[in-house]
Parts: C-alpha cells; structure tokens; sequence
C-alpha cells in the first residue's frame, strides 16, 4: 500500500490550487486542462524559526511618509489611482491592441522624467527606434528618460541595476521569458516567474512599475488569474478605436477606491485628460429633433451627460430589424415591450428600429432606461422632447420609474451644463437652483412630457369628465 506522503499531486497552472487527484477542470478558477502533477507529495515538515531580520514595531511608530502618493503629472490617472503612485508600488494597465496604452504611459514616463527623476521606458513590442518616433510625435522626449528594447527578464533586471530609475514602464509582461523557465513567452509560468521578479525589484527599490497587459477576445487579462492577485493596482483601458474617448477603469487598487474612473481624448499628438467630457456626448443644435433624449450616467462617481438616439422606420421585411449602439440590446428589448404594453404605443412592432449613443460611449446601468423609452416614444410619434430636458430613471417591466443611485450628483451636472428640466423617479430628492424636476412614477406619467401625448391625456380625461 502506497503511504500518503508517495500519492502524486496536482497543481492548477492558473490558481494555483492543489489537489491530490487530477480534474479535468479546476473547481477554484473553473478553468479547464489547466491541473497538472506535481509528482510525489513531499511530507510535511516543520520550518525551524528563524533570526528577524526587521523587528515588529507598534503601527503608529511606521513611517507613513515613505509610502506617499507621488503625481504622475497626468491628472485623470491621478485620479483613478488615488492621488498618484506609491513607491514600491505595481500598476497593470490592460486593454484591447491598439487603445493607445502605449501612448499613455509614454507619456507618464516622460512627464515623470521632467520632474528629474530618472525613468526606465523596457518595450517588448517594438524596437527602441519605434519608440522614439511616437516619442517625437507626442513630445515625450527628455534626458531623464532612458529607453531599452529587452525580451530577456536577466537583462531587464541588468537595466535596472544600471540605471537606478524612480519609475520603470515594461510593455509588455507578456513579451518578456526567463531562460530559467520553461515554457513561450507570455505563458502561464513565464507570466508568473516576471511579475514575480519585477514585483520584488520594486519592493526592495522603492520603485513604482507600470506594467502592460495583454487581454483575451474575452476582454479578461492575458495570462494566469494569479498576476491581479500579486499586482497592487489593476487598471483597465477601455474605448472604441473609431471614437475619441478613452477611459481608464480602476478594477483593484490597495491604495485607494475602485469607483474612479479617468476620461481622455486620444488624437494625432498624444493623449490629453479630460476634466470635463460630456461634450463629446452631446449633439449641439439649436432645436429639439425627435427620437433624441438627454440622460445623466455614472462612471464610478463621476456624472457624464449622454445622449440617446433613436429612429424608427416602416419595415419591409416580416421580421423588423432591432439595432443598437452603446445601449445593451436585452435593455432595449425590454423597453420597446415596457412601450407597447404600459403605454400603449402600437406601432413599434411592425418597424425597424436603431437605437444609438453618441460619441462612443456606452450605457449599461439602468438609470438609462428612461431616457431610452423616451427616445423610442419621441420617434414613434416623430415629436421632439422639450429643449434642455434629461431623464434619470429605471423602468421595471410593470411601467414603474424606480428610484436610482446619485440622482442629486447627476442633477448637478446637467445643471451645470446648461440643462433646465428633468424627469427623475419619485422621491429623488431636492432640485438645484434654476431647474425644474418633474417627479415621475410611471412610464404612462413620463411619456405625458411629449406634446402629442399631451395632448392626447387631456382629451381623455375630459372624455371621461
């Protein structure tokens, strides 16, 4: 009889769970083909103790200073880091090829470097010569800044040892492998072995690091699960390639919130912050057209103004054409239902309908769905909604308008804006000053804002009478 201590184990290669029998699928991460053997499990040991090398101390004798955020120079990432990076500290930034992380954090490495503190630019991807030319057209070129073109993780750990730099930008982690592990480039266990290594570069340097990540056709990070889990930041970099806007997203952060978000533009001469981009969300004109409407959304904590768009065609097909852009199709769906039932709108089902956002955003929280509805009623009965209006509101399949969080930021903002009337839920709260807010409880109530169906109220309330 085999002792417990000869069984074979089995390792997960993308968590790290162990096991004593192999699965086909890993019942931690739910990933699957990724449990291999280990060989013999090796018998339990007890660890004699050790010299302390640094005593424990009482928490309120550490030094607090030495972890203090330093700005990056970029405001909007300031922002969703918290007020800057940590010395010690490592940041993933991930996003879809082509959404300009590379410009981005070119341009945190030169705006640190200005500050006199020297920066180490590692890319993986390009040549150095590359670099330099999106160097010069963004104008990120400086002393301070030192530039290496490395693939090998020996010779990225030499250029640290050589330059010393207060902040170190690799691009990617995937494109970089240790000859001391088996296995291509941006694998499981490369992935693992170099985040390791940079990790405790920067722990011992008090080196902040920006690292770079790969990500799925999924949208999920390249690599094993287990580099969020070893990284201090997880920033995602989201946008659409035709639009302007980019946005950075905090997933997780030791050092601060995960509800900021960061807003910039990205054009031919780099990448700017963005303090204020509901501009980019809105279509300036001088009177109201139909199938528009105006709703106020939450990124993180942050109110962006957005506008939604909607058309509505006769269909010359038997089966009517249902398109969105920026919205969520089940969302959409469930509204033009909402409509033809709650509030009597019967022509929707018989038409094509195309529902979009402007400038590339896209909403996908709730408090969306009134302005949505609104959109769909207005180009049904192609009657615009008043000047300067926004809707702020959920609707449930019943045709009740529930109640949203933030309503007092979101009114805030339109005001600020210029905006003068709102439609929001019942019991929402106060208005600002200058705009009038018209609480709503059902979608019957909301749609009484278009003239015709106004008007259409009216007559039957006095053919009731």
């Amino acid at each position: 009889m085999a002792r417990k201590a000869d069984r074979p184990s089995y390792r997960c290669t993308e968590c790290g769970w162990a096991t004593g029998k192999w699965l086909g699928r890993c019942p931690e991460c739910h990933a699957w083909g990724t449990v291999e053997e280990l060989g013999a499990a090796p018998a339990v040991r007890t660890v004699p103790a050790a010299r302390v090398a640094s005593p424990a101390v009482p928490i309120g004798q550490v030094d607090a200073v030495q972890a203090a955020a330093r700005g990056t120079g970029v405001p909007e990432l300031d922002r969703v880091l918290g007020g800057g990076l940590i010395p010690g500290a490592v940041v993933l930034l991930a996003g879809e090829p082509g959404v300009g992380k590379s410009t981005l954090l070119l341009d945190v490495a030169a705006k640190s470097a200005s500050e006199a503190q020297r920066t180490l630019y590692v890319t993986g991807e390009e040549s150095a010569a590359q670099v330099r030319m999106r160097a010069d057209r963004i104008g990120a070129v400086h002393d301070h800044l030192y530039l290496a073109a490395e693939t090998d993780l020996g010779s990225v750990l030499g250029q640290l040892d050589q330059v010393k730099p207060a902040l170190l930008v690799l691009d990617s982690v995937q494109t970089v492998a240790s000859a001391e592990v088996d296995g291509a480039p941006g694998g499981m266990a490369q992935v693992r072995e170099v985040a390791g290594a940079l990790i405790r570069a920067s722990k011992e340097r008090g080196m902040s690091t920006l690292l770079v990540g790969h990500v799925t056709k999924d949208g999920a990070i390249a690599g094993p699960r287990l580099l969020e889990h070893l990284v201090d930041v997880v920033l995602h970099f989201e946008g659409d390639r035709h639009a302007r806007l980019r946005l950075v997203r905090g997933v997780k952060n030791r050092y601060g919130a995960t509800d900021e978000v960061g807003c910039f533009e990205l054009h031919d001469e780099g990448i700017t912050s963005l303090a204020d981009p509901s501009g980019l969300f809105l279509t300036r004109r001088d009177e109201p057209v139909p199938g528009t409407c105006l709703t106020v959304t939450l990124e993180g904590r942050r109110p962006l103004v957005a506008e939604v768009q909607s058309l509505t065609v006769a269909s010359q097909i038997p089966s009517p054409r249902r398109t969105t852009s920026g919205l969520e199709t089940s969302r959409v769906s469930m509204m033009l239902a909402v409509l033809e039932q709650r509030g009597q709108i019967a022509a929707l089902g018989k038409n094509d309908i195309y529902t979009a956002t402007v400038g590339g955003v896209r909403l996908s929280e709730p408090a969306a769905d009134l302005a949505v509805a609104l959109a769909l009623a207005s180009a049904a009965s192609d009657t615009p909604l008043p000047k300067n209006l926004v809707a702020i509101g959920e609707v449930g399949l019943a045709g009740e308008v529930r109640r949203v969080t933030g309503v007092q930021r979101r009114l805030a903002e339109a005001s600020r804006l210029g905006f003068t009337q709102a439609l929001v839920p019942a019991d929402s709260g106060g208005a600002p000053a200058g705009m009038r807010v018209r609480e709503v409880a059902d979608i019957g109530e909301a749609l009484r804002v278009l003239p015709a169906r106004g008007a259409e109220s009216s007559r039957r309330e006095e053919v009731r009478r």
